[in-house]
C-alpha cells in the first residue's frame, strides 16, 4: 500500500512524500499554483478549451456575480453540462490516487438518473466505473436521502461525497454524461488526489450499476457477474420497489467465488441480515458500514426501500472470478415463500486487477427512470 492511499486516524501523523492536488472548475487539471485564475471573458483559457468544457456566454458575463471583483473572486464554480452531451471533469497522468470526490448539481432529485458517472483508469477504452450519479451515491430512489457511511456521505443539499481510494498508474479520466434531452445541468465538482507511487498490489476501483424491472418470476436478481481476475468486493447499494404487500426481504444474498457452480461459498440468510439488520428491519438507520435509510419493513405494493452494505472491515476476496446475487422473496399463504417480481436496482463496488470484464450495456433513459 502506498503512502497516499492508507491515511487514516491511525497513521495521520506520519510524513509522506505524496503531493496533494485538487481538480475543479477553477483548476481543471489540478496544476500547482494555478487555481482561481479564471477571467470573466467569453474567450476560454487553453486548459478549459483543451478539456472540452463549456465557457461563459455574453449573458453569463453580464450577470456574473464577480463582475465587480474580477479574477480570484469565485469566477468559475459550476460550469454548464449541456443536455445530451458528455463532459470530462478529470484527465490527468499518473501515478496517483483519488482520495475524495465531491459532486453537487442543480436539478431536482427526480432527474438524478439523467447524470451518468464514468471512470477510466490507465487509458482503458471501457470504464471501470459506470453508474447514474444518484445510485453511485446510494440515492437511487429519486429522492434526496442522507447517507452517513464511511465511504459514501450524502449531506444537504444534494452534496455527494465519496472517499473510496482510487489508485491509477498511467492515467485517470472521469466523465459525466447528461442524458436529459432539454435540461442543461450546473455541476460543482472537486476531486482531491495524491501524486504518489502506485504498485502492482494496488488494485483498481470498480463500480457497476444494474436494474431489473420487474424481476422475472422465480428468478434471482444479479448484482454482479462477469468479474475475472484477482480482487475483493467492498460494497453494495440497493434501491428496491416492492410489487406485493407484506415483507419483501426474505431472500438470500449469495457470493459465488473462484469457480463455484450451482452453490455459492458465502451466503447471507436474509436480505436484512446482509444489510446488518434483523427481524425485518424494525426502523430506518444509516451507519458507517451499513444502512436502511428509507423504507417500511412490512409495506404495501409500490413502497420503496434504500439499503447499503460496505465491506470495509470484511472484504470478500476472490482470486479468479466473482458473481453476486440476491433473491426477491416474501411470503405466500400457508407460510410458504413467495418469489417476488420487484423492481430492483443496484451498484456493486469492488477492487480488482485489470483488465476488467465487459459491463452490461447501460439501459436507456426511459428504462432507468424512477416513476
Amino acid at each position: 500500500m502506498f503512502s497516499g492511499m492508507g491515511m487514516g486516524l491511525g497513521n495521520i501523523f506520519r510524513l509522506s512524500n505524496a503531493e496533494t492536488r485538487s481538480i475543479n472548475a477553477e483548476n481543471v487539471y489540478g496544476e500547482k499554483g494555478r487555481a482561481c485564475m479564471a477571467e470573466i471573458t467569453t474567450t476560454p483559457p487553453p486548459d478549459v478549451e483543451r478539456i472540452g468544457q463549456t465557457w461563459f456566454t455574453d449573458k453569463d458575463i453580464a450577470e456574473h456575480a464577480a463582475r465587480d471583483l474580477g479574477r480570484g473572486w469565485k469566477v468559475r464554480i459550476h460550469p454548464i453540462f449541456p443536455a445530451g452531451t458528455t463532459t470530462t471533469i478529470m484527465d490527468v497522468d499518473g501515478p496517483g490516487c483519488i482520495q475524495h470526490l465531491f459532486l453537487t448539481f442543480s436539478q431536482e432529485p427526480v432527474f438524478m438518473r439523467d447524470l451518468i458517472l464514468r471512470m477510466y483508469w490507465d487509458n482503458e477504452e471501457t470504464p471501470s466505473v459506470e453508474s447514474p450519479i444518484a445510485d453511485f451515491f446510494c440515492n437511487g430512489l429519486g429522492i434526496q436521502t442522507p447517507i452517513l457511511s464511511l465511504p459514501i456521505n450524502v449531506n444537504p443539499t444534494r452534496a455527494m461525497n465519496c472517499y473510496f481510494p482510487m489508485p491509477f498508474g498511467k492515467h485517470a479520466r472521469i466523465t459525466i454524461e447528461n442524458r436529459n434531452p432539454v435540461k442543461d445541468e450546473e455541476i460543482v465538482y472537486n476531486i482531491t488526489y495524491a501524486i504518489t507511487e502506485v504498485t502492482d498490489e494496488d488494485a483498481r476501483f470498480h463500480a457497476q450499476f444494474r436494474r431489473t424491472n420487474p424481476l422475472p418470476y422465480k428468478e434471482v436478481y444479479t448484482i454482479l457477474d462477469g468479474v475475472h481476475g484477482q480482487g475483493h468486493y467492498v460494497g453494495t447499494s440497493l434501491a428496491w420497489q416492492q410489487n406485493n404487500n407484506g415483507w419483501w426481504g426474505e431472500g438470500e444474498t449469495k457470493f459465488f467465488l473462484d469457480g463455484d457452480g450451482e452453490f455459492p461459498t458465502i451466503v447471507a440468510t436474509g436480505t436484512e441480515d446482509y444489510i446488518g439488520g434483523a427481524w425485518g428491519f424494525g426502523e430506518n438507520f444509516s451507519a458507517p458500514f451499513l444502512g436502511y435509510p428509507v423504507g417500511t419493513s412490512f409495506g404495501k405494493a409500490g413502497d420503496r426501500h434504500l439499503m447499503y452494505r460496505f465491506h470495509i472491515m470484511d472484504p470478500i476476496r476472490f482470486k479468479q472470478d466473482l458473481k453476486l446475487t440476491v433473491q426477491g422473496l416474501g411470503w405466500h399463504s400457508e407460510g410458504r415463500y413467495l418469489p417476488l417480481r420487484d423492481d430492483i436496482s443496484s451498484v456493486a463496488y469492488w477492487y480488482q486487477s485489470e483488465p476488467h470484464g465487459a459491463f452490461p450495456v447501460l439501459p436507456d433513459r426511459d428504462y432507468l427512470e424512477v416513476i
